[in-house]
């Protein structure tokens, strides 16, 4: 009987890792299709989105009946409520990406962003598409320390969003109203989702020590 329980709970982490592989995935191409105006990609994206809905609530479903039938306590249960969440997180890095699709789809045959900031946001795509990889990998060693290093890795998500709006709020942007509100969007879903990416290596990093990640980030005034 245990041994069908620890199963169960290798099988949520394993839909876990499933579950970031293929939003990680969803980001990269949907930025592909956004900025090369490639509708067939950017549809099946926005089609692909229902896998991640369905294998979220396929491992809400599972997570909940292991509470109800097992009633976990300390470490196991932490999982599993950990789980919960986590599997939230990347739900919603399915619809983030699915929202970049969308966009690309709305402008098409034409490419969403103008030329000129093309570099900007197929660094941001790839950083998201990086912050999940390591994420992912935080999934499976359940590594504290590198957990720890997604919340260096976001300022760099940060820095490229400021970046984006300095452009937006130049007197020389001359792409229109309509360019401004899908750069804007955009912007904002990548930032998005490098938070939830973020987000879920913090809960790891909860799930393995029992502490917040707040507590083992540098303090400010330590080094003021």
């Amino acid at each position: 009987m245990r041994d069908a329980y620890h199963e169960e709970l290798d099988a949520i982490s394993d839909n876990l890792v499933e579950m970031a592989r293929f939003v990680g995935s969803a980001i990269g191409r949907a930025t592909t299709a956004m900025l090369d105006a490639d509708l067939k990609l950017a549809e099946s994206v926005i089609e692909g989105d229902d896998k991640v809905d369905e294998m979220h609530r396929d491992l809400e479903n599972s997570a909940i009946a292991l509470l109800a039938r097992q009633q976990p306590v300390a470490t196991d249960l932490r999982i599993v409520v950990t789980s919960l969440r986590m599997s939230a997180d990347l739900e919603r890095c399915g619809d983030l990406a699915q929202h970049v699709a969308k966009v690309a789809r709305l402008r098409f045959p034409d490419s969403a962003v103008p030329r000129d900031l093309s570099a900007t946001i197929l660094e941001m795509g790839q950083l998201a598409q990086r912050l999940m990889a390591k994420a992912t990998e935080v999934l499976i060693t359940k590594d504290v320390e590198l957990a720890m290093q997604l919340e260096q890795d976001d300022d760099e998500m940060d820095s490229l969003h400021r970046t984006l709006f300095s452009h937006l709020l130049d007197d020389r942007w001359h792409h229109g109203i309509e360019t401004a509100v899908d750069v804007t969007l955009l912007g904002r879903y990548y930032e998005r989702f490098a938070d939830h990416a973020v987000s879920i290596a913090r809960r790891v990093v909860f799930l393995v020590t029992g502490e917040h990640a707040d507590e083992f980030l540098p303090d400010p005034d330590a080094t003021a």
